[in-house]
This record gives structure tokens, C-alpha cells and sequence, in this order.
């Protein structure tokens, strides 16, 4: 028996690479180029066609008269023929190369029409009103916003901005930076009034009796301090008696005062309408309301703020924060498969749809845009058209003729081919009409 042979796989499929701008205007180019020289054929066509019948028809009239007429039709369309393609060959070159004046007209007022060109781009294009229109009509804040909503766009988005973040923070010289930031964190702090915010944070804090749950929290500390240095405090006591009173006294006194103490944090903790709570409240009320309204108070605030949040510490919170800022930055861009933070993805999605469930914020954004581009249309339309007329005026002449002959040259033609054809018309018609007087 023979062995079954396997047929070999077959080579994987070669897939071209992608056309380069270049080489896409290239096949434009010859593509209009070959449309150009086929239409050109076909107008020349035509325009021989009929003179080989005004010559046939010339010839014959003499024995059959009735080819008058389609020899006048002939002779017409040859001459709307000749007539047309005079016409638009003087456009581009001289008509067989005699300099006859007023031809070659583009490449002799290259200059003039590219300053032609670029006023009626500036006058018909790029004004506010005709901007301003175009652009409404494009409502491209909605569309911004549906092309956030799609998932893929947003992390597509979010990894550009994450990268761009990420290689400014990396670029930025570190030593300015932490200047910068110190200089402006130590001037927040100096310029921030201590005792009306720690008065506003402590408001906070009582709002729904919040302190109570401090105060539970203290009492519960201040019991277990004195629970761990028991000891401590009976040497204290025996210490501060004086010497002729006997120890028993003073454990008596030291039991007391433990007892007392205990029972009144007891006291405190289980009792929610305990007069000691009252008497925080007040205290705590006061205290609050001196530090929004007292000259004294509030210089002994500065004075712990500076004491608190000296330059030191200022410098070595913002170098901190800024080492990290950093490091997370260098080690996202040295991942090449890093993904975007989820959080600025769901972000730029939550953004789209809450413009889409907003008309007027749409209708914002797009008054935004709107008035900006036309704003910015209406100040450079003179650079603009000077832009076409730079760009035209360096142009060689022969190069200016050549492109805009590819550019329109064949549906030029088609003026050649309605000008043989309306001529040999107009001529049969004027025959007709001669025929009947």
C-alpha cells in the first residue's frame, strides 16, 4: 500500500502594503491624464468626421444637390468645431504655437488669477455668515458627543491623552517644576486664613451630631489610658502627697479619683443626654464661633499654621506627590501595551452621553465652536488668499497650465464636441430658413 501524501498548506497570502500619499497622487494624476487624452480624441474625432463631410458633401452638390444641407451642416459644425477648440486651447498654450495674442492665457496671468482665486475664496468661503452656516447645519458638537459614547473611541481618546500627559510630565525639567509647585503651595498656604477653615471643618463635623461620635471615640481612648497606667498614676499620687500622709490614705485617694473618673466616662459614653455632652456642645459652638470672629484666636491660628505647615514640610509633600506623578508617568510610557486609567475612559464616555441628554449643552458647545471657527475664518481670510496667491505665483507657468488642464481639462473637451454639434445645427437651421425665401 502506498502512503497517503499530504498536500502541502498552502503559502499564506501576500498582503500589499498600503499606498503612500504619494504614490495615490500619482494614479490621480494619470488617471486624469488618461481620461483627458481620451476625451480630446473624441472632440478631434468629431470635429474630423464632419470636415471629411463638408469635403464629401463639396465634391458631390454639384450632381446631387440635394447634400446641400448636409453640407452647410458640416461646414457649420466644423467652424464651431475649430472655433471651440481655439478657444480652449488658448487657455493653456498657444494654439499651435503661434503667439497669437491674448492665448496661453493661464500660464501668461498665473499670478493675477491666483490673486483672483484666493479673493473669491476669501469673499464666497470663508466669511462669518458662510462659515458660521456650514457649520451649524454640521452640529458637530452632537457628533462629537455620539463618537465619545462609543466605547472604542473613548479608549482610543484616552490613550492619546493619557500618552500626551504622560510625555509632557517626563519632558518637564524636574528642578523648575518643584520650584514652581513649592513656590505656589507655600503662597496657597500663606494666602489661606487657618482659623475660618478649621472653624468651617469643625461646623462640618457637628453637622448631625458627628462630634458625639468623636467624643464616644475619645472617652474610649482616655479609658484605656488610664486603664494601662494605673500603676503610673498611684506612683504619681504617692509622689505629690506629702510625707506624713500614710500610703493607705493615698490609695484611698488614688482609688477614689480612678473610680470617679471611670464612672464619669462611663457615664458619658452610655448616657446620650449626659450634661457633659451639653456642655461640649457649647464649648464646641463657642470655640467655633471664636475662631470666625476673633483678632486673638485667629493669630494664634496662623501662628500654629506656620508651625504646622512650615516651608519644610510644604517642599517635601509637593516633591513627594511630584516623585509619584512621575513614576506612575514613566511607568505607563515604558509599557508599551498600557491601557488608558479606566477612570478617564468611563470619564470621556460619561461626557458624551450626558451633552446627548442635554440640548441646551449641545447647543452651547456648538455656539462655542461655531463662533470661534468663524471668528477665526473672519481674521485670516486676507492670509488666506494671500496663501493661493504665494502658492500660485511660484508656480512655473508650464506647471500652473498643466495642472489646471488636468484638473478641468476634460470636461473642457465637452465644449468642443456641444460646439461641433450646435454649430453644424445652427448651420443646418440657418440653411433651412435660407431655402424658403
Amino acid at each position: 500500500m502506498t502512503a497517503l501524501s499530504v498536500p502541502p498548506e498552502p503559502p499564506p497570502a501576500v498582503v500589499p502594503p498600503a499606498p503612500t500619499p504619494e504614490e495615490l497622487r500619482r494614479r490621480d494624476q494619470a488617471a486624469k491624464l488618461q481620461r483627458l487624452i481620451v476625451m480630446r480624441r473624441w472632440a478631434t474625432a468629431l470635429l474630423g468626421f464632419f470636415a471629411i463631410l463638408f469635403v464629401v458633401c463639396l465634391l458631390l452638390e454639384p450632381s446631387h444637390p440635394w447634400l446641400a444641407a448636409i453640407r452647410a451642416t458640416a461646414e457649420a459644425a466644423v467652424v464651431g468645431g475649430l472655433a471651440d477648440w481655439f478657444a480652449v486651447t488658448a487657455l493653456f498654450r498657444h494654439p499651435m504655437g503661434i503667439p497669437i495674442p491674448h492665448t496661453a492665457v493661464i500660464p501668461n496671468q498665473k499670478d493675477r488669477i491666483g490673486r483672483v482665486l484666493g479673493n473669491f475664496v476669501q469673499n464666497h468661503f470663508l466669511s462669518h455668515d458662510v462659515v458660521s452656516s456650514e457649520l451649524r447645519q454640521l452640529k458637530l458638537a452632537e457628533r462629537v458627543a455620539k463618537w465619545l459614547c462609543q466605547p472604542e473611541n473613548s479608549r482610543r481618546l484616552a490613550t492619546q491623552v493619557a500618552n500626551g500627559l504622560a510625555q509632557v510630565i517626563t519632558a518637564l525639567p524636574e528642578e523648575e517644576v518643584r520650584r514652581v509647585l513649592s513656590d505656589s503651595a507655600e503662597k496657597r498656604v500663606q494666602n489661606t486664613k487657618f482659623a475660618p477653615l478649621l472653624g468651617n471643618a469643625l461646623a462640618l463635623v457637628t453637622t448631625d451630631q458627628q462630634h458625639q461620635t468623636l467624643l464616644n471615640e475619645a472617652l474610649k481612648l482616655i479609658g484605656r489610658v488610664i486603664e494601662d497606667n494605673r500603676d503610673l498614676i498611684r506612683d504619681r499620687i504617692r509622689d505629690e502627697s506629702p510625707w506624713w500622709v500614710p500610703t493607705r490614705v493615698d490609695d484611698a485617694v488614688y482609688k477614689k479619683i480612678i473610680a470617679g473618673v471611670e464612672a464619669l466616662i462611663v457615664g458619658v459614653r452610655t448616657d446620650p443626654n449626659h450634661p457633659l455632652r451639653a456642655k461640649v456642645d457649647v464649648a464646641l459652638k463657642d470655640f467655633i464661633e471664636r475662631l470666625k470672629t476673633s483678632p486673638e484666636l485667629a493669630a494664634r491660628a496662623e501662628q500654629w499654621k506656620g508651625q504646622l505647615l512650615g516651608r519644610g514640610l510644604v517642599d517635601e509633600l509637593v516633591g513627594s506627590a511630584w516623585d509619584a506623578v512621575q513614576r506612575a508617568a514613566g511607568d505607563y510610557r515604558g509599557t508599551s501595551t498600557a491601557e488608558p486609567p479606566e477612570a478617564l475612559v468611563q470619564g470621556l464616555s460619561a461626557a458624551g452621553r450626558s451633552m446627548l441628554e442635554n440640548e441646551s449643552l449641545l447647543a452651547e458647545v456648538d455656539d462655542f465652536i461655531v463662533r470661534q471657527a468663524a471668528d477665526v475664518a473672519e481674521r485670516h481670510r486676507p492670509d488666506v488668499a494671500e496663501l493661493f496667491a504665494r502658492v500660485v505665483a511660484r508656480w512655473d507657468p508650464s506647471v500652473a497650465a498643466e495642472r489646471l488642464e488636468l484638473a478641468v481639462g476634460s470636461d473642457l473637451q465637452y465644449i468642443r464636441i456641444n460646439g461641433t454639434l450646435v454649430g453644424g445645427l445652427v448651420g443646418l437651421l440657418l440653411y433651412l430658413l435660407g431655402t424658403l425665401r
